[in-house]
């Protein structure tokens, strides 16, 4: 099973390629989808919508793992961040590919063991779980790499909607 995951955000989305075979995991690929700041945030969700994209048909994923809408205090944010997710559920959607969802402290558990890890603590872990030689980086793409671990190991989606 292949699944690539996605820590939204309009300025920086990580993503991140695990593979499970057999009973290992295997690191496929991580990086970000950077967006210049002064940039109108339509082109900028473009230019998301348009990497997603490229990304789920280059690496061909069973699942697409995306991290859960959380307000903490700055509700400009979260709107952000709920932009940038509608565009990566759009992509996967369009590419017919089943969607899971996670919240930082269900992916954090599934992965650490403990939903208030540090950024750190999820690092450490993906990159034992991944057999990295280093940390992983930036934290984006690692959290993306741990929403796709998560996945992985719950294994239920949501199948992408069909037309019609």
């Amino acid at each position: 099973m292949r699944v690539i995951g996605f820590d939204p955000g309009t300025a920086t989305t990580g993503y991140g390629i695990v593979e499970r075979e057999g009973n290992k995991l295997r690191h496929i690929d991580h990086g970000t989808i950077a967006t210049p700041a002064g940039q109108h945030f339509a082109l900028r969700l473009e230019t998301i919508h348009q990497r997603v994209a490229e990304l789920i048909a280059g690496h061909q994923p069973d699942a697409v793992a995306i991290e859960k809408l959380y307000f903490s205090r700055n509700v400009t944010t979260g709107i952000t961040v709920a932009q940038a997710r509608g565009v990566i559920a759009l992509a996967a959607a369009q590419a017919g590919k089943p969607i899971g969802e996670f919240s930082p402290l269900e992916m954090k558990n599934a992965v650490v063991g403990y939903g208030k890890a540090t950024k750190r603590q999820v690092q450490e872990m993906v990159k034992i779980l991944l057999n990295l030689d280093a940390l992983p980086r930036p934290d984006d793409a690692a959290d993306a790499l741990a929403l796709a671990i998560c996945q992985i190991h719950a294994g239920n989606t949501f199948q992408a909607l069909s037309g019609g």
